[in-house]
């Protein structure tokens, strides 16, 4: 009996002993792994997470640099070897040509990219990087050639002061690619000298980027202890439960379309408390929700009936080799079994077996090709809706591939240039005005829509979908109101959570004042969705003070770090100046939490600027004008922060002594007309773009430019015609030059 009670003394002490609930893990990389996970370790040697970013040696460098010339845009550019490095000869910063060593590989396949570093100092330690840039000429490793890798729609030379440039802002690693290519990254931006000492425990996508850092699993792996820790079970993020979305909220950070409002998250973390999900905005999706920029996945998987039934990424792909798990049409029927042959007959699909139509990833996930070679699959997964895109103009899996049966009826000329493209350059041809492709479209999708209503007749399944009343009230039809409001509310059975926030933002954006009483249901309600809850406090921009201070004050104290932001920055803008001191703290204290996730783009003239803002609105106008005087400093060609800090000067110029008065004016000056410049640029390069259009119109209205104003804001009156505050802008410049 002694000896038994000593016995469960010993285990219940061994169970008992625990690491501290608030202790941390750190990063110790995939050496410390392999040993005990060598399986995992072999599937993922090779993989595109492994081969995510290299140093450019001779096994990792896969173009041809053997004294190779590529030309584009009237430049011959020259890839070759200086003994063991890697080099390029290309236009640089200063618009001359220049030799530039590649220091660094990105990717693998189906292309390759090629970086090079600069401001690095001689006394930088060996583990930190200087700023990267992604040069545009990029390798394609199917095809084995070189090519320019164009940004959309920017079909002119890109001038060295461009940010697209491959020396620009748009280019630079640490801005645009490193979060999702490495593991443990830390920028390390010093704003005070706008250089980079960036550093990361590995270079690519490493165990520790997906299972969170190791130190803690380490040592619990290598305790001699009969149990794993009670407070913190295997030390690692659980990926493997019955719910799902540990799993999917740790691939969604590097595999969506998002803002970030914390740079430190970990595996096992809630997505929603670190990252403000992109809607469903009009640049970047159909109507529908389909994909139409690069979105990366996440967005389009958590509209799919998939994500309702639990599925995870792992059920389809080998989460170390990345691999689908199984070949062709067995990825879904190892899960879509039912009656024998119900979905893998042509009596589903109506095409012959092993052609492409009989493919279910062409019909339920058709692919968008992006950076010129990477065909994107849509993980939306949904049934193709040529009905729906008879009736808004949603594209379909349908007429992607049959609207190249077109091809016959037109000119020579045309028949060359669309024989070899994809649906998505068609669409945009017919988005860009091109009628002849418009009506080739409009003409495929009534064929489609003819041909599924022969084939399916009653049993046809054409159910109410969130798309037709968004696309109605985009198109200005404001009777889609309600429609609109019904699919806010709607629940998330029905109508996904993205979808759901973006109805309510875009009625919130608009202005329009029937959205509040939906807002205010969602706001209050603790179970909505996070982003639904945020979008819908927009609506509160729309009220007055007290409404605004009754519904989000208590949303400081919301557990949900993007409703508090989001209604934060909304009493900033409605409720602020009618305070008192209590509650001007309170929001203060949430504009804190603002400020830190704006500062994670520390880099980018763009967050100084939206902080510069914030504290104009409070009333800080010297730390506005210090914000928009880096922002300008940082990105020089920026448009924004010289309008605003022009305008932070007039509003503080009457407190300034009357001796400073003349040249405060001409500094103002100053900065408006070096804005209309870069306005007037913008708006050459984007005339379908309302707000720039607006934007433009205004500044030359300040520059006393009135009846170019006039034409610029009439143009940004028909391109967004629900926009009141356009319309209140032409119908004030209108009157005055009636005077």
């Amino acid at each position: 009996m002694a000896l038994v009670i000593g016995l469960v003394g010993i285990v219940a002490a061994d169970y008992w002993s625990a690491i501290p609930v608030d202790a941390a893990s750190s990063f110790v990389g995939r050496s410390a792994c392999i040993d005990c996970h060598q399986q995992q370790a072999a599937a993922f040697e090779g993989s595109h997470h492994d081969l995510a970013m290299d140093l450019a040696t001779d096994a990792t460098v896969l173009g041809d640099f053997d004294d190779a010339t590529f030309e584009h845009d009237g430049l011959i550019n020259r890839l070759f070897r200086d003994g063991d490095k890697f080099m390029v000869h290309t236009e640089g910063p200063n618009g001359e040509m220049e030799d530039f060593q590649v220091k660094y590989v990105f990717g693998v396949d189906p292309l390759q990219q090629y970086m090079v570093e600069f401001d690095r100092t001689d006394d930088m330690p060996d583990n930190e990087i200087g700023r990267l840039q992604v040069l545009r000429i990029s390798w394609d490793t199917t095809n084995k050639r070189w090519f320019y890798l164009r940004p959309p729609d920017v079909p002119e030379k890109l001038e060295p002061d461009d940010p697209l440039h491959w020396t620009g802002t748009m280019q630079r690693w640490q801005t645009m690619c490193a979060d999702c290519h490495s593991t443990d990254l830390k920028r390390n931006f010093d704003v005070a000298t706008a250089t980079y000492h960036t550093t990361f425990s590995e270079i690519d996508v490493s165990c520790e980027a997906c299972h969170g850092p190791g130190s803690m699993h380490v040592e619990l792996a290598n305790k001699k202890s009969l149990f794993w820790d009670r407070n913190h079970g295997y030390g690692l993020a659980r990926l493997k439960g019955e719910d799902p979305e540990p799993q999917l909220q740790a691939c969604a950070p590097c595999h969506s379309r998002r803002g970030v409002l914390d740079s430190t998250f970990h595996a096992g973390e809630k997505f929603h408390d670190f990252f403000s999900l992109e809607l469903l905005q009009p640049q970047t999706y159909h109507d529908d929700g389909q994909i139409k920029d690069e979105v990366y996945v996440y967005g389009s998987f958590i509209q799919s009936k998939m994500y309702h039934k639990g599925i995870r990424c792992t059920d389809c792909h080998d989460p170390h080799s990345l691999e689908l798990k199984h070949p062709g049409n067995e990825t879904c029927t190892s899960c879509h079994q039912h009656a024998a042959g119900k979905y893998d007959v042509p009596s589903h699909h109506h095409h012959a077996p092993g052609t492409a139509g009989a493919m279910c990833v062409n019909c339920h996930m058709p692919h968008t090709t992006y950076m010129e070679v990477d065909p994107r699959r849509d993980h939306s997964l949904r049934v193709p809706r040529p009905d729906l895109s008879v009736a808004i103009g949603t594209p379909n899996a349908c007429s992607g591939c049959h609207v190249t049966d077109q091809l016959k009826s037109f000119s020579e000329e045309t028949r060359s240039e669309f024989s070899d493209k994809d649906y998505a350059f068609w669409q945009l041809a017919a988005e860009s005005g091109n009628t002849e492709i418009a009506d080739a479209i409009r003409a495929t999708d009534q064929w489609c829509e003819d041909a599924c209503q022969k084939w399916y007749g009653e049993n046809r399944k054409t159910p109410d979908h969130f798309a037709t009343p968004l696309a109605k009230f985009r198109s200005g039809d404001r009777g889609a109101v309600e429609e609109l409001l019904k699919t806010a509310i709607a629940s998330t059975e029905l109508v996904p959570d993205i979808a759901k926030a973006t109805a309510i933002n875009e009625l919130a954006m608009a202005g329009i004042g029937e959205a509040l009483p939906a807002a205010k249901q969602l706001v209050k309600n603790a179970d909505e969705h996070p982003m639904v809850r945020a979008a819908a406090i927009n609506a509160f921009l729309n009220t007055g003070p007290a409404t605004a201070k009754k519904f989000l004050m208590p949303m400081l104290q919301d557990k949900s770090p993007l409703v508090r932001g989001a209604a934060a920055r909304v009493l900033l803008s409605t409720a602020y100046p009618t305070m008192n001191a209590s509650q001007r703290s309170q929001v203060d204290i949430a504009l804190e939490g603002v400020r830190k996730s704006i500062m994670v783009a520390s880099d980018r003239g763009g967050a100084h600027m939206n902080w510069g803002m914030v504290c104009e609105q409070q009333g800080r106008l010297n730390d506005a004008a210090e914000a928009y005087e880096t922002a300008m400093r940082l990105e020089p060609s920026m448009t924004g922060p010289r309008t605003n800090l022009a305008s932070v000067m007039e509003r503080s110029i009457q407190q300034a002594p009357r001796e400073l008065i003349p040249s405060l004016n001409e500094r103002i000056k100053e900065l408006r007309s070096e804005e209309l410049v870069l306005l007037q640029r913008d708006a050459r390069l984007a005339p379908s773009n309302p707000d720039i259009q607006y934007r433009y119109g205004l500044s030359l209205y300040l520059n006393g430019k009135n009846q170019e104003a006039l034409e610029y804001l009439k143009k940004a009156v028909s391109l967004a015609p629900e926009n009141q505050q356009f319309q209140m802008a032409l119908r004030l410049l209108s009157e005055k030059l009636a005077e």
